[in-house]
């Protein structure tokens, strides 16, 4: 039976105060028996042969210099400049941030995880459904949490909470499984329109509320809201929270995790990291000023970079990300080693396409599971 469910001042409190501190990671209430990622060395090699990138790529550089900081302290005053250079591109969502509450729709229990179906407020006026799943266990521990995004379906977030789709792609599931509060929100591209409208009828609606913001703004936007809300459920350790994503949840997953410190881990499945070789100029992301050098002479190797020094692994195949990729990580990874070790910054590339084959499953879920229960 659908239900209201409202969160208390305190616990919204609770949720904004302690994700602050998100260099904390205890290692108390493990989602896994892992522990700390073995395999990191691996994934911070680069491949032998690296394709000619499309386009140069700038050195991570203070302005008017060609050498990356040498010093972290360096890097602390270069970051605030970076960072107000990628909100300037997204431009302003000029709204007031809802306060988290959802309501049930329907739910079940499946394979020991608690499936919801929720909606909560994204914008004033403006509502999003997700998939909340959770464990069925009933302890006082506190668990990890993680936003997980879908990819280009038009089945949308049954694809994550494990209704629909290839097996491997049901993440948000995969997660409740082994221990985590899994959070699948809807893409306002599916929100926004009717099954048979194309994209832009979607972005067409939200820049006659929007004019300013740019279709990526909005996503981010929106992976904050569903933070929000994860962090504000009593279960959630709002000091191991994670991000992922495959494809379009890919690329939400990279700008939650760059732009919002509340993250603590994220993977990157399948994106297309680098400007050039992805659909980054559809009107639905950055829009066409990104296709021009002239105009845009940055790369996400410095959204990369933002992310330092919290946990970050970027996966390809060959298809949307792949060796072409390596360039941009290798420069973000100099970002990385000014903080102590580990540097939890890496490529995993399996060659098998747009997909997530075995190989790459296991490194999803070896990655959050190790880099969130670092203490």
């Amino acid at each position: 039976m659908p239900q209201s469910v409202r969160i208390t001042r305190r616990q919204v409190l609770l949720g904004a105060g302690t994700a602050a501190a998100w260099a904390a990671l205890p290692s108390s209430a493990q989602a896994a028996p892992q522990r700390g990622v073995p395999w990191l060395p691996e994934v911070q090699r680069g491949p032998e042969q690296v394709p000619p990138l499309p386009r140069p790529l700038r050195p991570i550089a203070a302005p008017g210099q060609e050498r990356p900081p040498s010093r972290l302290e360096q890097w602390k005053r270069l970051r605030p400049q970076i960072l107000k250079r990628w909100q300037g591109l997204l431009g302003r969502m000029e709204c007031a941030v809802p306060r988290p509450r959802y309501r049930v729709l329907a739910e079940d229990r499946v394979q020991g995880c608690l499936r919801q179906l929720i909606r909560y407020e994204v914008e004033p006026g403006q509502s999003v459904e997700a998939y909340l799943l959770q464990p069925l266990q009933n302890d006082e521990e506190r668990l990890p949490g993680a936003v997980v995004f879908h990819s280009t379906v038009d089945y949308t977030i049954r694809q994550p909470a494990g209704l629909e789709g290839p097996r491997e792609k049901h993440l948000g599931l995969h997660l409740a499984q082994r221990g985590w509060v899994a959070l699948c929100p809807r893409c306002f591209l599916w929100q926004e329109k009717s099954p048979q409208e194309p994209y832009t009828a979607a972005v067409a609606r939200f820049k006659k509320r929007h004019p300013r913001a740019s279709g990526m703004a909005k996503m981010l936007w929106d992976g904050q809201r569903a933070l929000d809300l994860l962090l504000s459920l009593p279960r959630v350790d709002p000091a191991r929270v994670a991000a992922v994503g495959h494809s379009l949840g890919a690329k939400e997953t990279l700008y939650l995790a760059a732009l919002d410190c509340r993250v603590q881990a994220a993977v990157a499945s399948e994106g297309g990291v680098g400007i050039a070789y992805s659909n980054w100029d559809a009107p639905w992301y950055l829009g066409p000023r990104v296709r021009s050098i002239q105009q845009w002479p940055y790369d996400h190797h410095e959204l990369l970079a933002l992310c330092a020094p919290r946990a970050m692994l970027v996966i390809g195949g060959e298809s949307a990300d792949g060796r072409r990729s390596w360039p941009l990580v290798a420069q973000a990874l100099r970002v990385y080693r000014l903080y102590e070790p580990p540097w939890l910054l890496g490529f995993f590339n399996h060659y098998r396409g747009h997909a997530i084959p075995p190989e790459a499953e296991e490194r999803i879920y070896g990655w959050l599971a190790g880099c969130v229960g670092l203490e």
